[in-house]
């Protein structure tokens, strides 16, 4: 597996593990600078790669009422500053092909949205722009079926492929995440992304919004490391009953330190393992 560049850092091929956190959404310029500055702490405390994320506009919330976020202009204005005043590499979604080339003006990485994933025109379009594609796999999705997502991007020279997982059906209004698909993801020789807190969505079963099951970010996001993801998705909010988008699945900010802390400690060992006993692919 080639690593593939953020900014200042890598992800994959043998390099540490790196972590994408932010709000769901920018619910306003002085918020979203407030919690980047914050992981930004963080991170440097912890001694990790980080990469911000946030959304200028949920386009896929269940109810039409819901908030969206400020839109492409003033989301790209909020996103921009964050990167230049942090210093932090920064991730933002497109829903559509028009979106690709002012959002790669900006941003480090374009993320491509689960519901979107075999969006032809899409994933061309983000591709075509040279930045890295984080594309997430549909929640409709086998793991194998990647591939031709993958394949997508690749055909327009675009190898700064990154592969997220998160979740997929399993009833009504449940997710399930396959342990077996992350090492079958990374066999396509791309990054692997574990998406924790989206994977705990019960999507429309609040009557109107998304809920969620926060109390389980810690177990699910510790068997993911311990199979060897190369990346951790996080969404944080310093007071998620609060938030704005996704309250239901996000991680409080004050424990997003000691869940670092410890994710650290089980990849340190996974690594170890896999270079003992000389199993799986690039550590």
């Amino acid at each position: 597996m080639d690593p593939v560049q953020l900014g200042p850092f890598s992800v994959g091929g043998g390099a540490p593990l790196v972590f994408i956190v932010g709000p769901c959404v920018i619910e306003s310029p002085e918020h979203a600078m407030d919690m980047a500055t914050a992981i930004r702490d963080i991170a440097a405390r912890c001694g990790v790669p980080m990469v911000f994320k946030a959304s200028y506009d949920k386009a896929n919330r269940t109810s039409r009422s819901s908030f969206r976020g400020p839109g492409l202009a003033a989301g790209l204005t909020t996103l921009a500053d964050i990167r230049a005043r942090t210093g932090m590499p920064v991730l933002t979604d497109i829903h559509d092909a028009s979106q690709a080339q002012p959002v790669a003006e900006v941003v480090d990485v374009i993320q491509i949205p689960a519901f979107l994933s075999r969006q032809t025109d899409l994933l061309v379009a983000a591709a075509q722009t040279g930045k890295p594609v984080n594309v997430k796999k549909g929640q409709f999705l086998a793991p194998s079926d990647m591939r031709h997502v993958i394949d997508k991007i690749v055909a327009e020279g675009n190898r700064r492929v990154l592969v997220t997982e998160r979740g997929v059906s399993f009833g009504y209004q449940n997710l399930v995440v396959d342990m077996r698909s992350l090492p079958i993801l990374r066999e396509f020789g791309y990054p692997v992304v574990f998406d924790v807190t989206h994977s705990l969505q019960l999507p429309g079963a609040g009557n109107g919004v998304t809920a969620g099951l926060a109390r389980y970010i810690e177990p699910l996001a510790s068997a993911g490391v311990a199979a060897g993801v190369d990346a951790v998705f996080l969404e944080v909010h310093e007071n998620p009953s609060r938030a704005r988008s996704d309250a239901a699945n996000a991680l409080r900010l004050d424990q997003l330190e000691p869940l670092i802390r410890k994710l650290k400690r089980i990849d340190a060992v996974a690594r170890d393992v896999v270079v003992a006993t000389g199993s799986g692919a690039d550590a």
